[in-house]
């Protein structure tokens, strides 16, 4: 018998998607966020596929439980959304731990040079026949220095991207590699020395708006700021107050803290209630895209294929090479 999948949040591209890569799985999709009012439509499925915006909580762990459920496969590399500790003993969680790295380094560098070189106001201008070039002078990176915080896959990725460019690149990660030809340093140096500064950690209680007054403060005045990791990295209301007075010459910006109930939806026709991220928008040193770094076709069928792996080896009662469990 076929085992059942739910899938939540989903969007056509995930459908269309795994679909194309499905082989022996009954899949239905539900377009609603996996959360509290949502968690019983799991019943009578035999695992729970999530994303990055599905809460994930104690009470959803418990309800997806007495429901039988027994595996959650998360399609993301990010778990902050799921309690581990009320998963322990009861649900087995999997992850997509990497899936196309590139694809998002190379969105983060699109920000930048965006911001950079004012194409995104450049674009708008000359729709209307505006030629002036007036306003839109950037910098050149050859030789500036770009400050790294984490180097996983993606943060390694950016490293390639950043040499390629001739840049300086210094890098802050609690476990260094010296063998990456890179100069590590630690926050305060990597804050005070960079002309563009990109985040590329995972969001923890130790990383929790580890960008705030007091780390910007520490920062080159006119430096460029880029994050396309977790919203909650950033303590959004400082680095706006960073960009009024100039201290940050541009914010290119892939994830928000508040994002979970605006990101991925169209709010085109609402009012959006979110006085901060309104503010985010509405000035011209701002680039918010709606966590998108990820979405290549390349990391969509990596995604995909992985899940189904996590799957696989699941039912198989083989050993899961990407569980995720709770650590003290």
């Amino acid at each position: 018998m076929m085992k059942k999948i739910a899938f939540f949040d989903t969007k056509p591209y995930d459908k269309e998607v795994f679909d194309e890569e499905n082989t022996h799985y009954e899949m239905v999709y539900f377009e609603s966020k996996l959360n509290e009012k949502t968690a019983r439509l799991a019943q009578g499925f035999d695992c729970v596929c999530a994303f990055v915006n599905d809460d994930i909580n104690q009470k959803v762990i418990d309800t997806l439980y007495e429901n039988g459920i027994r595996l959650i496969a998360l399609r993301s590399a990010g778990y902050n959304n799921v309690d581990l500790k009320a998963a322990q003993d009861k649900i087995t969680i999997v992850r997509v731990p990497s899936y196309s790295p590139h694809s998002i380094a190379e969105h983060a560098f699109s920000l930048l040079q965006t911001l950079n070189r004012k194409i995104h106001r450049a674009y708008i201008r000359t729709r209307d026949f505006n030629f002036s070039l007036v306003g839109m002078n950037g910098i050149v990176l050859y030789q500036k220095t770009i400050g790294i915080v984490g180097v996983g896959a993606i943060g390694r990725a950016m490293i390639q991207i950043a040499k390629g460019y001739g840049m300086r690149v210094v890098c802050f990660d609690p476990h260094p590699d010296e063998s990456l030809g890179v100069e590590f340093v630690d926050l305060d140096t990597l804050f005070k020395e960079s002309d563009v500064i990109s985040l590329h950690c995972p969001l923890t209680k130790a990383t929790y708006h580890m960008i705030n007054k007091e780390s910007i403060a520490k920062m080159k005045k006119g430096v460029y700021f880029i994050n396309t990791s977790r919203g909650a990295l950033v303590d959004t209301a400082s680095l706006l107050d960073a960009l009024n007075d100039g201290k940050i010459r541009g914010a290119g910006l892939d994830v928000y803290e508040e994002e979970e109930d605006l990101f991925f939806e169209d709010k085109s026709l609402t009012i959006v209630k979110d006085n901060i991220l309104s503010l985010l928008i509405s000035r011209p040193n701002v680039i918010v895209t709606s966590h998108q770094a990820f979405l290549t076709d390349e990391s969509l069928t990596q995604i995909a294929r992985t899940t189904f792996d996590n799957l696989d080896q699941y039912f198989a009662h083989q050993p899961l090479e990407n569980e995720i469990r709770y650590q003290k």
